[in-house]
């Protein structure tokens, strides 16, 4: 059986966490330059109004995918991520067939994932706070 070693699982988090964290930070620098169309028609699926909606979305999308890249508060980081993937599965797509609901599940999934395990070894997290990941029994 071939078993990875915790520098494997490092590599693996490191690409996973770049990845993810650039294709997220691409949806919210969308948002950011359209900023002024995208407000005024943006869902409102907590009631904080739909300008505020935006902004908390902005930041999640960009903000902590900046955190998520460089593996600095990384849990913390994908908890606002996954929230908004959240509201973006069930509600504000949750009468919408699958295909519509895939992508943010597809997010959600990566996210619970980098929660569960931290960042790896290959973070900031890492550098300044020391072990992140436990070791494999």
């Amino acid at each position: 059986m071939l078993l990875s070693t915790p520098r494997q699982l490092s590599i693996g988090l490191l690409a996973l966490r770049v990845a993810f964290g650039c294709f997220m930070m691409v949806h919210g620098i969308q948002k950011v330059m359209g900023f002024s169309e995208i407000s005024a028609v943006f869902p409102d699926p907590i009631g904080v109004g739909s300008q505020l909606s935006l902004i908390m979305a902005i930041g999640a999308e960009v903000g902590c995918s900046i955190l998520l890249i460089l593996g600095l508060g990384t849990r913390l980081a994908v908890v606002p991520l996954a929230f908004t993937m959240i509201i973006a599965l069930f509600v504000v797509h949750g009468a919408d067939p699958w295909k519509m609901k895939e992508l943010a599940a597809l997010y959600l999934a990566v996210y619970a994932v980098i929660f569960i395990t931290g960042p790896g070894e290959l973070s900031l997290d890492q550098k300044l706070f020391g072990k992140t990941t436990p070791d494999p029994e």
